[in-house]
């Protein structure tokens, strides 16, 4: 049998803390699989260059099987030149003192030309999952400046919201994580998102009916998803923060990797997850932002799971998310950024 053919994989911010905690992984064949070659191309601003050549040196030094090339550079045109994966992580932070207006025109700074070098110089098959915040509207920038690559190629990353989620709820229906179904995260992978367990199952059982059991009947089940569950999952990362001293670095290369890993090979019959994708008017969301929603990947493509149920308690916190995407997209159009 002839020898697959590496698939090109292009990681921006390759010289950061997620970068690093990506490419062992990916080299190690977790993200594509124990039989598919990589390559990899690292993509990192002047400053970042010698991090990410120390990085390099250490996947030399692994003698990863599945690893054919590593490329370093600071040039989009090369790092994303015949690439069929691209995770972008590279992206500005927000810093003291920083307004939303500066933030969106920092990253639209990025994440333009980088849509662009996409466009002009990735693979025909090329998908890409935005890593770096604010993941939804970078992700929406970068689509916007590639017009000829479709732009359900372009997703956003809310698979940590999700697995932050599945995490919370193991604990609360004393339930093995890969008992869990039907979990949704909704919206913009900000604060206002809203984790839904509404469909949600462990084991066949149902979520919502586990935790009235445990918590006291509905209202106790839903007291505990209004005050705890929902607000700690949307500001995990903040919590991180003040335990760790620092941002999640390998839950979000993790999530990444989970991310990529489903949409190449597909969601099976393991349920739908969350993904940030391009709006199509489904559940009323708008068209042209990118929203969380449940999907299910099936033949390297992702596709929202429609007909489920939204009661009011789900449409509020649903429309409340949307909206602050809308109002971040309306944001960057003002800026010509889209």
């Amino acid at each position: 049998m002839a020898a697959k053919k590496p698939v090109s994989i292009t990681i921006t911010g390759a010289g950061g803390q997620i970068g690093y905690a990506l490419l062992f992984r990916i080299a190690s064949g977790a993200m594509l699989g124990p039989d598919t070659p990589v390559r990899l191309n690292l993509l990192e601003i002047p400053q970042g260059l010698r991090a990410a050549e120390g990085a390099a040196l250490e996947l030399q030094d692994s003698a990863f099987p599945l690893l054919s090339h590593v490329e370093v550079t600071d040039d989009p045109a090369v790092a994303f030149g015949g690439a069929n994966l691209a995770l972008l992580v590279g992206a500005r932070p927000r810093t003291a003192g920083m307004e939303r207006a500066d933030l969106l025109q920092a990253n639209g700074g990025i994440f333009g030309p980088q849509g662009r070098a996409i466009n002009d110089h990735a693979a025909d098959d090329i998908r890409v999952v935005v890593v770096g915040n604010p993941a939804n509207t970078n992700a929406l920038i970068a689509a916007s400046n590639a017009p000829d690559v479709p732009r359900d190629r372009f997703t956003a990353l809310t698979r940590l919201d999700h697995n932050r989620a599945l995490g919370q709820l193991s604990v609360a229906v004393d339930s093995p994580v890969g008992d869990l179904r039907g979990v949704t995260i909704w919206g913009n992978h900000s604060a206002t998102q809203f984790p839904d367990v509404a469909h949600a199952t462990a084991g066949g059982d149902s979520v919502p009916a586990l935790l009235a059991g445990r918590l006291g009947g509905p209202e106790g089940a839903r007291s505990w998803l209004v005050d705890e569950f929902i607000p700690r999952v949307a500001k995990r990362g903040a919590e991180i923060i003040e335990v760790r001293g620092s941002s999640s670095v390998a839950s979000a290369a993790s999530a990444a990797i989970d991310h990529v890993h489903d949409w190449v090979l597909g969601t099976a019959d393991r349920g739908w997850t969350s993904a940030g994708l391009w709006s199509e008017g489904a559940y009323g969301v708008p068209e042209g932002v990118i929203c969380s929603f449940p999907a299910v990947a099936e033949g390297g493509t992702w596709r929202v799971v429609e007909g489920l149920e939204i009661d009011l308690f789900a449409r509020h916190r649903i429309d409340a998310s949307v909206a602050e995407l809308v109002e971040e997209r309306e944001a960057v159009r003002s800026l010509g950024l889209i």
